[in-house]
């Protein structure tokens, strides 16, 4: 029931994506994230305390997060298609497939345009960093980097959370994903409080970012892409970045189409230094984001099937 349900869930990411008036768990999450937040800053000041304070918002917010999962999981039990349908609505809302492409697509068809105005600004929708003054290839590797480094926070590590514990833990992983994208910033406000979110964020993805090697290896394979540079850039430059994990998707990514990635950036005002991932054998194009999206879809389709086949081997070998 329980790989049905990730099925069902994949198959309805894949067609409806997120739409704007869906009700999405993650605003729910978002908004409790602040309420927290706001009530702790009401009593904690110093750094310290902020620091420590961080780690009861996250136990509040993933916590709260799995038990309302799992209670309305539990309850819809009473009947095995009301359970289907809950369990595999409950893990569509977790993964980013549609959304991820739809987004930035929407930057690709402006940048055909030639408007770079609007392309920044649609940009700064999806990315933390500023986009103000990014020239044409900035605002291209932005959006590669950005499809790359979420197609394992967006779906191979909530996908890989789902078949371990169902749809609970696929979204108590959305949770500490939201943590990390709302308080986990190493800016002035956040340093603190954020620290925690930040940190558990980074174990999360740990097995999901490394496991990517593998899985968007064999997309670009099944692409006619590089598939032999992408898993030698992934490995090669693996620590090229200020993440432990997002290098390795990046890296895939980078050698697959045999681009450079990575490089110095403007956040909140303030430059940052990030080392290169992959060999600059050319430009950047404009297409290289619809050739991303592509392997963000060929790695989501791998991941289902490898997910299935060691979910499969496991319970049969159980049963023996």
């Amino acid at each position: 029931m329980n790989v049905l349900s990730i099925y069902t869930g994949y198959i309805l990411d894949l067609v409806i994506g997120d739409p704007y008036s869906f009700p999405h768990p993650v605003r729910y999450i978002g908004k409790l994230i602040k309420i927290i937040e706001k009530n702790i800053r009401k009593i904690v000041r110093t750094p310290k305390a902020l620091k420590i304070s961080g780690f009861i918002l996250w136990a509040l917010t993933v916590g709260i997060t799995y038990l309302i999962t799992y209670l309305v999981v539990e309850l819809s039990g009473f009947n095995q298609v009301v359970y289907f349908i809950a369990n595999s609505i409950i893990i569509y809302t977790t993964l980013a497939t549609k959304c991820l492409k739809d987004e930035a697509i929407k930057i690709y068809n402006v940048l055909k345009t030639g408007d770079l105005e609007k392309s920044r600004i649609q940009l700064s929708y999806i990315v933390g960093r500023d986009t103000a003054n990014l020239t044409k290839p900035e605002i291209i590797r932005a959006t590669v980097e950005t499809v790359a480094e979420n197609t394992v926070d967006g779906i191979i590590a909530p996908m890989f959370y789902a078949f371990i514990g169902g749809a609970p833990l696929a979204m108590a992983y959305k949770a500490i994903n939201t943590l990390d994208s709302t308080v986990g910033y190493k800016n002035e406000k956040y340093m603190d409080l954020g620290f925690a979110s930040a940190k558990i964020d980074d174990i999360a993805n740990y097995i999901p970012a490394r496991i990517s090697v593998i899985l968007m290896t064999i997309g670009s394979l099944i692409l006619g892409y590089d598939y032999k540079k992408s898993f030698k850039i992934s490995i090669r430059d693996r620590k090229n970045h200020k993440s432990p994990n997002c290098a390795f998707s990046e890296g895939a990514v980078a050698g697959a189409l045999g681009v450079q990635l990575g490089g110095t950036n403007i956040y909140f005002g303030k430059e940052v230094y990030k080392p290169t991932i992959g060999d600059k054998n050319r430009e950047i194009q404009t297409d290289d984001i619809v050739k991303t999206n592509r392997i963000m879809y060929a790695t989501s389709i791998t991941s289902m099937l490898i997910f299935t086949l060691i979910y499969v081997a496991i319970f049969y070998k159980r049963g023996m």
